[in-house]
């Protein structure tokens, strides 16, 4: 702004030293002076911002988005802040963990400007400060886990370094959104003994599957061998009730077809002319019988007097006549 007023009285200065341009320098002064008051006293401010306006370097107002004017050569934009939500890295830093163990994490914080005053005024640098309230309070938690838990409580560490950030931040303007972690790092050595547990773990769940499915199959097969024993025994105890039914139905059988020619010949001797049948019949068997023997072995036998061949026909009708007297007797028993 200066160089521009000096510029305006030098030019003016000139002017009226110069004989010819005498007549044109009270409107050219008047004119110099109507455009430095519109350049110095017209703000435009973008949406999503503010500028804070100081008048002889005291606080005045705070100016809104659009066209705003202010007292040129008395007021001054003194901050201009940024309305939108706006990420910021923090930076890398080494916590010790609650068991002693060396844990480098970093992050990034999401704030906001909700103060344009408390945030030119409420802190010289409020960025540096969240910043390093962000990093003291990453290392007081992480301290007070142990390694593995870090790696399980990170939403549970991003609520804590937000509600405090965001308590802090009420003196400085500045709300704090989100806070996320980015990385957590161990050591190499750390990170070796991780993988060799994770690896161990790994086959042990490997070993623990592989013996569950040995175990199924043993049962399953244990099982089968028991469902085959039972269907096989089953088999066999119905395949022995049917053979013992099919050999006592044949008994039967067997028993009612005797019993039946029994009956039948029974009959036959009771009916007309059976006696003699079976007499002449029996006779007939006796001599044939009596011929096979004698054809067969080396002996002949022959009766005491072999020219009675009558008195072994008689013998055959006399047994056949006890045979009879013996089953009438058992009749009529």
């Amino acid at each position: 702004m200066i160089p521009k007023i000096l510029g305006i009285i030098i030019a003016t200065a000139v002017i009226f030293f110069t004989p010819e341009a005498r007549g044109y320098a009270l409107p050219f002064f008047f004119l110099a002076t109507v455009i430095i008051f519109v350049i110095e006293g017209v703000r435009i401010v973008p949406q999503q911002s503010a500028w804070v306006v100081e008048r002889l370097g005291k606080f005045h107002a705070v100016l809104e988005p659009g066209l705003n004017v202010i007292v040129p050569f008395f007021d001054r934009v003194a901050y201009r802040h940024v309305l939108k939500e706006t990420p910021h890295d923090i930076p890398e830093q080494v916590c010790i963990t609650r068991d002693n163990t060396q844990l480098a994490v970093d992050g990034v914080i999401y704030y906001q400007v909700v103060d344009p005053k408390l945030a030119s005024y409420g802190s010289s640098d409020y960025l540096a400060a969240i910043s390093q309230l962000a990093q003291t309070t990453l290392r007081s938690e992480v301290g007070k886990m142990e390694l593995d838990k870090t790696f399980e409580s990170r939403d549970e560490i991003n609520h804590k370094l937000v509600s405090v950030l965001d308590e802090a931040g009420r003196t400085w303007g500045v709300k704090v959104l989100r806070y996320e972690i980015k990385s957590l790092t161990p050591p190499e050595s750390i990170l070796r003994s991780m993988q060799a547990q994770i690896t161990a773990e790994r086959e042990k769940r490997a070993l623990i599957a592989k013996s569950e499915g040995v175990r199924q199959q043993e049962i399953n097969m244990a099982d089968g061998e028991r469902q085959a024993a039972i269907l096989a025994s089953e088999g066999q105890k119905q395949a022995a009730i049917n053979k013992a039914q099919g050999e006592a139905t044949a008994l039967t059988t067997v028993a009612e077809a005797t019993a039946s020619a029994v009956r039948q010949v029974a009959a036959a001797l009771e009916a007309p002319g059976g006696q003699q049948a079976a007499n002449l019949k029996i006779a007939e068997k006796y001599v044939e019988q009596f011929g096979n023997i004698a054809k067969v072995g080396n002996t002949l036998i022959v009766p005491a007097n072999i020219a009675d061949v009558a008195s072994m026909l008689s013998t055959a009708m006399t047994v056949l006549d006890k045979t009879k007297t013996g089953g009438t007797s058992a009749v009529v028993k």
